[in-house]
Order: structure tokens, then C-alpha cells, then sequence
């Protein structure tokens, strides 16, 4: 009989690419993919722990899952990810139903846990720190994600420490992949129709692997990916503003499939509250990253994070926050309230009024849509290079992303899908681009 796993992913692109790599992996033992809930044999949940309130989504998940087989054979119950490292044996204290939690650097021990507590039913936590391992494990099994666009994770961890983050918790020290695997991965993935690589870390751009005497780091590998043929589009994210070298940004002049947006995040216009985060950079030398780039290729675009009402946030910080914004007019970022995560040094620090919190985000929020709104209205009546990736469910319209990754809708055929094509843009909102494909279209060089 076919046992079916259902995979829930909560947070950010890596998680998504590690349920992809889970899926891989507990198909070695006979598991197939289900999209619903009630027929599954075994629940994992991919956690993150970056948002507020991750620990309580993941025991409103359980409730849901108790709810649907109640009075029927019960799955197995995994859960996976940071909230899985961070909590661990409270969790299985707190919620019976878990079977076993696992933590990001040990799903090479997936299937053997599994058919371990098939045999034993006894309930255990995984959460080793054994990122080479995990890898090395990994790269033995294909990756089998065939979209147009492709995550590959290239960097675990993070040896920062901001104070206000969870990762050097729960994803450990900082870990690169070795450059083989990771192009191996990426020959893969394109030979299944991939057009556009990702590549993810949580600091991508602190890449760097020692082989054979060789070292390796992230203009390496864009370098290295630009050779194969068939592939579109590079990216990368997520970037810390203190490892933008010189060889990386030199890449901006010479590669001609490295995308011109760079995530770049700066958490605050204020060098006080930067020295709080503990960021290990100053408003100046993040400005003096953004010239350079800019001398490289004017076209080049920036997006960011911000963190409002962080402990000892002023007005004062806060409106040094507003006129680098205003200043740089960032392509779109992502802006939230700070929520302190247990276990960090900002946790112990005095909050900043709620309310208050709220209104300068909502002051921040406008003035970002808006400078979005007025970046996507600059590309109305123009034609833009759009990498199609998939049909939309109306079965009328194509859906792609332009050089920005901005969303673009059109109507066309569907074996446009997987190429780059000409648009012409005739009306925008905040979040997307609208247009008509090129009638003499070709696909781009």
C-alpha cells in the first residue's frame, strides 16, 4: 500500500526548498506526495521561528490535524525546522501528538527516525548541529523540483549575531556547501527545465568553500553558473551589507544573467540602533555599498529590511530611518515591528510603546508602496524582458517575473513557459505589472 506524507511549510525560501529536499528524501522509503490533509500517514510541519508567535502556530497546526483525524488512525506527527531546533524536548513535553521534532541540519536522519519510531513508537528529538553531513547526504539524492525558477540553499548559519535573530540558534554556525555540489545541483535542475537558480544562505553572501586548496565564494559560483548554457537568470539572497565585497560587486559589470536586484538588508537608517542590533555596520558604509553598485549599472535596484521600534528606538532613529528611505527609494522591502525571539539579547531589553511601534510602521509602510507603486508605474508603455514561469489557473494568463522580480500577467500560449519573452506594460498596481506579449516575439538572448 502507498504511504503518502503531507509536507506544511511555514517562512522563508530555504524552508521551501528544505521540504523540496524532504520530499526526496522520504521517498526512498516509499512515501508519495498528498495535497490533502485527511489521507495523509505521516504530517510534517516545516517551522520558522523568525515571526511573532511561531510556536503558537505550530500548536494551532497540531489542533488542526487532531481535528481532522479524530476517531481515525492517527499519522505520524514530525515536526521539522527552527521552532523544532529552539523548543525540541519542550515540545513533545507540551503536545503529545508530536511524534518526534527534528532540527534543519539533521534531515539526512529522516528515514532512519522514521522507521526507527515506526518499530520503537518511542517519541525523540534530532536536533544535532551536523550541517557537512547533511549535505553530504543530500547531494546523493537529486533534486527533483522541476519549476522554472529554483531554490538552491548554498550557505547555513549565521556567526553574526544580531541580537535581535534566532538563526545562529537554530540553523548553528556559518556553513557553505561545497562549490561541486552545489553546481551539480544547479546542472540538474536546469536539465528539468529550470531557467532561473536562487541561491539562498542566510548570509549568502558570506559564501566561501575550501577545496583542495582552492577557495570559492559566491562570485564563483555566479561565474560558474553563467556558463551554463541554458540557464536565464541568477539571484541571491538573503545579504548581510558587512560581506559585499569587491569581487562580488564586480560581478554586477561583467555577468549578463545576474539579475540587477539586490536584497540588501539594513534594519535601520539610525547607527545607534545598528549598533544596538549589533549589525557590525554603519549607515555610511551601507550608502557607500549602494554607490558603488550604482557606478556599476545605474539600473541596479535595492530592496531591504527594516525593523521598526527596536529597544531604544527615538524619534529621532526613526526619522533617520525615513530619510535613508526616502533618500535611496528602495524597490519594495519588508518592514515589521520588532518582536523579541527568547534567547536573544534584545529579548532582555525594554520595549518600545505598542501603539506607538504600530504608527511609525504604518508612516514607514506608506512611504515604502508608494515608492514601489511609482517604480512599477515607471515600466507602463515599455517593453520588459519576462522570464514566463507558469500558467495561471483562469487557463487564460501567463504569469512571470520581470529582471526586478516584480510579478508580471499577461495572456499567451502556453508553451511560452520557461522562456524569456518581450512585455509590454500597460497598467500596474503596488505588487504587480500587467501587459501584452510582443506580437513579433522572440526569445531573448
Amino acid at each position: 500500500m502507498v504511504k503518502k506524507v503531507f509536507i506544511k511549510t511555514f517562512g522563508c525560501q530555504m524552508n521551501e526548498y528544505d521540504s523540496n529536499r524532504i520530499l526526496d528524501t522520504v521517498k526512498k522509503i516509499g512515501f508519495v506526495k498528498t495535497s490533502f490533509l485527511d489521507e495523509t500517514d505521516c504530517f510534517i510541519l516545516n517551522t520558522c521561528h523568525i515571526r511573532d508567535r511561531a510556536k503558537e502556530k505550530v500548536y494551532h497546526e497540531i489542533g488542526r490535524v487532531k481535528q481532522t483525524f479524530e476517531g481515525k488512525k492517527k499519522p505520524i506527527v514530525i515536526i521539522a525546522g527552527c521552532v523544532a531546533q529552539a523548543e525540541n524536548t519542550e515540545m513533545l513535553k507540551r503536545e503529545p501528538y508530536i511524534d518526534f521534532v527534528i532540527g534543519p541540519q539533521s534531515y539526512h536522519k529522516l528515514n532512519s527516525t522514521i522507521e526507527n519510531f515506526k518499530k520503537n513508537k518511542s517519541r525523540f528529538e534530532v536536533t544535532d548541529f551536523e550541517s557537512e553531513t547533511k549535505f553530504e547526504y543530500l547531494s546523493k539524492i537529486k533534486n527533483n523540483l522541476s519549476n522554472v525558477s529554483s531554490f538552491i540553499t548554498i550557505q547555513e548559519g549565521c556567526d553574526k549575531f544580531c541580537h535581535f535573530c534566532v538563526v545562529p540558534y537554530t540553523r548553528g554556525p556559518e556553513y557553505s556547501r561545497p562549490f561541486n555540489q552545489i553546481i551539480s545541483e544547479a546542472k540538474n535542475l536546469v536539465e528539468k527545465g529550470s531557467r532561473e537558480i536562487i541561491l539562498l544562505g542566510q548570509n549568502v553572501n558570506a559564501y566561501c568553500s575550501n577545496e583542495k586548496g582552492k577557495q570559492f565564494k559566491l562570485s564563483d559560483l555566479i561565474i560558474s553558473l553563467e556558463e551554463i548554457k541554458e540557464l536565464k537568470r541568477i539571484r541571491y539572497i538573503t545579504s548581510h551589507p558587512k560581506d559585499m565585497s569587491d569581487d562580488l560587486i564586480e560581478c554586477y559589470a561583467n555577468s549578463k544573467k545576474l539579475m540587477p536586484l539586490i536584497h540588501l538588508p539594513i534594519q535601520s537608517g539610525s547607527n545607534k540602533i545598528l549598533k544596538l542590533m549589533n549589525r557590525k555596520h554603519k549607515v555610511e558604509d551601507y550608502l557607500a555599498t549602494y554607490e558603488k553598485l550604482k557606478k556599476i549599472n545605474k539600473n541596479i535596484e535595492f530592496s531591504s529590511d527594516f525593523i521598526i521600534g527596536y529597544p531604544g528606538e527615538t524619534e529621532k532613529d526613526f526619522e533617520e530611518t525615513l530619510h535613508l528611505v526616502k533618500h535611496l527609494k528602495f524597490f519594495n522591502s519588508y518592514s515589521f515591528i520588532f518582536s523579541p525571539r527568547p534567547g536573544t539579547t534584545a529579548s532582555n531589553y525594554k520595549q518600545v510603546d505598542e501603539k506607538l511601534s504600530k504608527e511609525r510602521l504604518k508612516q514607514l509602510q506608506t512611504l515604502l508602496f508608494n515608492n514601489q507603486k511609482l517604480k512599477n508605474k515607471s515600466f507602463e508603455n515599455k517593453y520588459i524582458d519576462v522570464l514566463v514561469e507558469n500558467v495561471m489557473k483562469d487557463k487564460k494568463n501567463l504569469f512571470g517575473r520581470n529582471e526586478y522580480m516584480t510579478s508580471v500577467i499577461f495572456k499567451g500560449n502556453k508553451n511560452l513557459v520557461g522562456k524569456v519573452v518581450s512585455v509590454k506594460i500597460i497598467n500596474s498596481n503596488q505588487n504587480s505589472l500587467f501587459g501584452e506579449i510582443n506580437i513579433n516575439e522572440t526569445e531573448a538572448a
